[in-house]
């Protein structure tokens, strides 16, 4: 039997992930600091993973969270064959190696090109548009809070069109789809996300 060409492509994004950065400004003391954030998300499922924030993403950083979403049975990209990323420098070739290293493909993609990183694209449009934008960050602990708790809502509380409209991840004994039971309002971060469920009878 052919591989028809979606299904080529549904077995191909279920063992690729895409990587991106993204910048959040935060005031401190200091004044206005622009913090970079890099995630990972995987192309089939649509996890996301923020692998880390600092407001140096240096090579020595950029080294140890390759190393970290490689590691053995707990690494990000444990299982995956391919990583999409675009020609940002800080994607340094130390980095890299340490991706291909561990049997992940490092993909550069071509210049000027987002439209082919659209997925991880289309997660910096939600998170700024839906959070980082509609509040001001104190500090970094406030950065690393609200992309917490928006993770948490975008895996577990959120419906995706791309995905059926459905929730990417419901918690264990969500009730989805049901008519029966009071309705729950689950707030997060003071109200600015809000997430409506049946409660159990």
């Amino acid at each position: 039997k052919k591989t028809t060409g979606p299904e080529f492509l549904k077995i191909e994004m279920a063992f690729t992930a895409a990587c991106d950065f993204f910048t959040a400004e935060v005031l401190t003391l200091g004044g206005l600091v622009t913090y970079y954030v890099l995630f990972f998300i995987h192309l089939e499922t649509r996890r996301v993973h923020v692998a880390g924030i600092t407001r140096h993403p240096d090579q020595w950083w950029m080294e140890q969270i390759a190393r970290n979403v490689t590691m053995e049975g707990v690494g990000f990209l444990n299982g995956y064959k391919a990583l999409l990323h675009d020609r940002d420098k800080k994607f340094c070739p130390a980095f890299l190696e340490l991706i291909e290293q561990n049997g992940v493909q490092a993909i550069a993609l071509p210049p000027r090109s987002p439209n082919l990183n659209c997925i991880a694209e289309r997660w910096v449009r939600t998170v700024k548009s839906e959070a980082l934008s509609r509040v001001i960050l104190l500090g970094e602990s406030s950065l690393r809070r609200v992309l917490s708790e928006f993770q948490i809502h975008y895996h577990q509380e959120r419906n995706h069109q791309g995905k059926g409209n459905m929730l990417l991840f419901p918690a264990e004994g969500q009730k989805i789809g049901s008519q029966e039971g009071p309705i729950r309002c689950k707030e997060r971060l003071g109200g600015l996300l809000n997430y409506y469920y049946r409660a159990a009878a």
